[in-house]
């Protein structure tokens, strides 16, 4: 029963997850949100077997994630630029640790990617069945039932170009990119931003 629900756990995230070789880089697992990312159109019983290098273009300096790896046995929020082979330019964040492999002994690295352009969570129209139960579970009500469809939808930030933040005529409403991260860039956005200091 546990291993039905987390199969349909993996198939059902807009992440991708994915287990490889470290040796080689030879995919022994991958959900569709791997092959989505990488815009891939084809079944992971298809790719698996595939060496990484055969299903995108690398472009960081060699053996990057290995190294972290390496040093670290496990790494967190890195992200990562590589391009599809259609040419696509993507950067992810990738968080992933080494095991072995009880069997084959094997060093294997378990990974997690998600879309580092806008870290917005989307609706996967192919596994939705519109029950709903996301709408009641959102707690700010930006999950909508759209009956015409029969399927929800919900923001995805208009792929990085939020429509909202443009037509905001008091500028309320700011996008801030994906990279903008960390406590002290917070701050600076903060700052460069806050026209009304609060006062004490």
């Amino acid at each position: 029963m546990e291993a039905a629900l987390f199969r349909r756990l993996l198939a059902f995230t807009g992440d991708g997850v994915y287990r490889y070789t470290q040796e080689d880089g030879r995919l022994l697992f991958c959900n569709e949100g791997f092959l989505k990312i990488l815009e891939l159109d084809q079944t992971p019983e298809q790719v698996v077997g595939s060496r990484l290098s055969e299903l995108m273009v690398y472009t960081e300096p060699s053996g990057t994630i290995r190294n972290a790896l390496a040093e670290h046995g496990e790494i967190h929020g890195f992200e990562y630029h590589f391009r599809t082979r259609q040419g696509t330019d993507k950067w992810v964040l990738h968080d992933s640790f080494i095991v072995t492999d009880p069997e084959t002994k094997e060093t294997i690295v378990e990974a997690i990617v998600k879309d580092a352009k806008t870290g917005a969570k989307v609706v996967r129209e192919d596994l939705c069945v519109g029950c709903k139960v996301c709408t009641v579970a959102c707690p700010f009500g930006t999950v909508n039932y759209v009956a015409k469809t029969g399927k929800v939808q919900k923001c995805d930030l208009c792929s990085g170009d939020p429509a909202c933040a443009k037509a905001c005529p008091t500028g309320a409403i700011t996008y801030v990119d994906a990279d903008w991260t960390g406590l002290g860039r917070m701050r600076q956005w903060a700052e460069k931003t806050d026209t009304h200091p609060a006062t004490v």
